[in-house]
């Protein structure tokens, strides 16, 4: 199996390519669902019909699919190399994998809330869980890069800045969206 080795790794790093895809653009499809759940009829419904179908889509043809083969793919890349698993960073890499794990399932949770007109989230609440996917993203990247405990200290301190970031970025986007709203 060690022939396929870099078949494998190619094939693992598309699925976590469209995987990630998939996490960047559900929750944008959820901000315009929860958008169109307010707005007057017959928007509501033919909106809300539409976007509905998108989301399921996404989520079912490209997402879950995406995260299985990746998975699947991932685990025999560990067993060609099993010495991975005695390395630190790969520790620290499926600690993260497991938080990837767990923001898909939420995803899912609020994909199907929404699938059946039941919004708790606000379109404001839904642009920021979006950056969630981002995070993770930026630190898998550093920490399978770096791999080195020093680097990987620096990396993790600019994940924290880069989410201050995009903290700072979603509240001033919120008030130019606010001012713009109350213009119009």
């Amino acid at each position: 199996m060690a022939e396929y080795y870099n078949y494998i790794k190619s094939l693992h790093l598309i699925f976590v390519i469209t995987w990630f895809a998939g996490l960047f653009y559900i929750p944008r499809l959820f901000v315009y669902q929860i958008e169109a759940f307010y707005k007057p009829s017959p928007d509501k419904e033919i909106l809300g019909k539409q976007l509905k179908l998108m989301a399921k889509r996404l989520w079912f043809i490209i997402t879950w699919p995406s995260a299985i083969l990746a998975t699947i793919f991932a685990f025999l890349l560990l067993i060609i190399q099993p010495i991975w698993l005695q390395q630190g960073w790969m520790h620290i890499k499926l600690t993260f994998v497991v938080l990837l794990f767990a923001y898909h399932f939420k995803t899912h949770h609020i994909f199907k809330q929404l699938q059946q007109d039941v919004v708790k989230w606000s379109s404001s609440q839904m642009r920021l869980w979006n950056e969630g996917s981002t995070l993770i993203l930026f630190s898998v990247v550093f920490l399978v890069i770096l791999k080195n405990s020093i680097n990987w200290i620096f990396g993790v301190v600019g994940i924290f800045v880069l989410a201050i970031l995009l903290m700072l970025g979603f509240k001033i986007y919120k008030r130019y969206r606010e001012r713009n709203s109350k213009q119009n």
